[in-house]
Order: C-alpha cells, then structure tokens, then sequence
C-alpha cells in the first residue's frame, strides 16, 4: 500500500498548529486548497474520534470520512468510508510536534496511505496516484503553512464562531 507524506516547519507552536488543521467553512477555505466545500456530519459541530465529515474535492470528487483518532495537539487520524470508485482505501494522518529550541515553531508530518481498484489496475494506478497525490499533499501542507501565518485564519481559532 502507498504511503505519502509531505512536512515542513510553521511558525506557531503545536496547539496552534492542530487548531489551524482543524478549521471549517470560510475559515478552512482561506488555506486549503484540496477542498471545494467540507462539512462535519450527523450533528457534530466539533471534531473528535468516530465523527464523520463530507469532503467534496476540488475536482469534485466526494468523500465521507471518519476520524480513528483526535489527540490536540499532537496527531489526528482519519479513513475514508465511502469515495471514488477507484480508492479501496485511503487514510490519512496528521502529526504536530515542537522543533527542538523554538516553542514557537512546529514540525508539521502529513501521511496519505491508499489502495486502488479494481485489483488487476492497482499496480499501476497506484504509481500514478503516488504522483498525484504528492503534489496534491505538497500543495495542501504549503496551503496549511500560509493559514498558519495568515491573521483572518489565527484570530478564527482564537474565536470559533466559523459555521460548518
């Protein structure tokens, strides 16, 4: 199975970091450039372990995903449920940590792990989904950095008033 990750430093501490990750609505559109419209499901208004979310891609590829874990402010943890036709699964996981020396800084590790099908094209599809895929978290992780640096987005953590 694929694995592909992309990191970098941002300059906010962790907790900052994981509230930036986090973000909805206006808020989460300002940085992330994966997504066309997010929305959690069933009720939920916060995020947590076993709360489902519809991701509609820039593309428009839909997605109902569920967070396996949510530890702020060091790692969440997320899997699809149901998707495109052409992932058997897809995974994903985030982590936050301080950089060693500066509390104001954090190594943030994005993971993407995925199966494609139907079995007999998995092989090279997943080749070419690794590709697509880089570049995709690549843009997203340099999306999450500008959020993490952009005012509108650090005074929604501070005031979660963002609708879903």
């Amino acid at each position: 199975m694929p694995v592909i990750e992309s990191s970098l430093v941002v300059p906010v501490p962790p907790a900052t970091a994981f509230a930036v990750s986090q973000t909805t609505g206006a808020t989460r559109m300002r940085w992330d450039p994966f997504i066309r419209r997010q929305h959690l499901m069933d009720g939920a208004i916060v995020p947590g372990k076993g709360v489902r979310t519809l991701t509609v891609h820039r593309l428009g590829f839909r997605m109902v995903s569920e967070y396996v874990s949510y530890n702020p402010p060091t790692n969440v943890g997320m899997k699809m449920l149901t998707g495109s036709w052409f992932f058997e699964r897809l995974g994903g996981g985030w982590r936050f940590g301080p950089v060693e020396g500066d509390p104001n800084s954090t190594l943030a590790v994005w993971r993407y792990n995925f199966a494609c099908k139907p079995a007999w094209l998995a092989p090279l599809a997943e080749r070419i989904g690794s590709v697509i895929l880089q570049r995709d978290i690549d843009r997203r992780i340099a999306g999450f950095a500008r959020g993490c640096s952009d005012p509108i987005v650090l005074a929604a953590i501070t005031q979660p008033t963002d609708p879903l």
